[in-house]
């Protein structure tokens, strides 16, 4: 029986690039300005991060504070219409500057690196759809990243995360053997519930993504202190998923995968 882990599933932004996960959230700020001259803050566009983009703007239309200044702006709920709208707004935007938030967050090269030197594949999720993701791809390309598989949220007839489908579509693809030897790597909530969800080791990433919300030069210049009291922070929102780890970036991950073939050496499964 093998008692190594056979492949990790990362996402994309506030994972391997876009530190702080800029690229996502601004343009939903600016997206809503653009259709409907409505204002939400970086805050609130943050909420919902990790669902596929339709769902992240259906959730945004959900959230109490915002539905109750639509509801005083138009007089009725947000309808699905307006999620259309807003969709359809958002992905060219998205499209447009993806590119500018592409860079590799630090350490995720030599991360991936070191864990296609121990042999295993490297397979991704994201909320992106397609449209956004074959921009995002070659700007990553670029850099010497590409991952083996990409399973995008508007891929699939039964949606995207929280439920288990994109990560078992990487299964699939990659011809995976066994679920309990993948690690999902997220840095936001549906993440690890994606993982958990399809019976997997589970990854948080408390400083580099979305909930986080620091820039590089923002995490850099973070005392130990500080960086305490955001993992904190980020942890308790991770709680809900129970991720088997929470570290700080992806840079961390080839300690975490070494310790999880430990594990499945001694017969835990995740």
């Amino acid at each position: 029986m093998q008692h190594n882990a056979e492949a990790v599933i990362l996402d994309w932004a506030g994972t391997v690039v876009d530190f702080g996960s800029f690229a996502p959230t601004q343009i939903f700020v600016d997206a809503f300005k653009a259709a409907y001259d409505f204002d939400i803050t970086l805050a609130e566009a943050r909420r919902p991060m990790g669902l596929g983009k339709w769902q992240h703007i259906e959730a945004l239309g959900r959230d109490p504070e915002i539905a109750a200044r639509w509801h005083s702006r138009f007089g009725l709920a947000m309808r699905r219409e307006d999620v259309e709208h807003l969709y359809q707004t958002f992905i060219p935007l998205q499209v447009e500057r993806v590119g500018q938030h592409g860079e590799l967050i630090p350490g995720a090269l030599d991360a991936v690196q070191a864990l296609r030197a121990r042999g295993l594949k490297i397979g991704s999720t994201t909320g992106y759809p397609r449209a956004v993701m074959q921009r995002l791809t070659e700007v990553a390309a670029a850099q010497g990243y590409g991952p083996d598989c990409t399973v995008c949220a508007d891929d699939l007839r039964a949606g995207a995360r929280p439920g288990p489908w994109m990560a078992l579509a990487n299964v699939l693809e990659l011809g995976l053997g066994a679920v309990a030897h993948c690690v999902k790597v997220d840095d936001t909530l549906p993440g690890p519930l994606e993982g958990r969800n399809a019976g997997m080791w589970t990854v948080g990433l408390a400083l580099s993504g979305s909930p986080c919300g620091w820039t590089l030069d923002e995490y850099l210049a973070a005392s130990e202190a500080d960086r305490e009291l955001a993992r904190r922070r980020v942890a308790a929102e991770f709680a809900p998923a129970r991720p088997h780890y929470v570290v700080d970036t992806i840079a961390a991950l080839p300690a975490v995968v070494e310790d999880i073939g430990r594990r499945l050496a001694a017969g835990e499964r995740p």
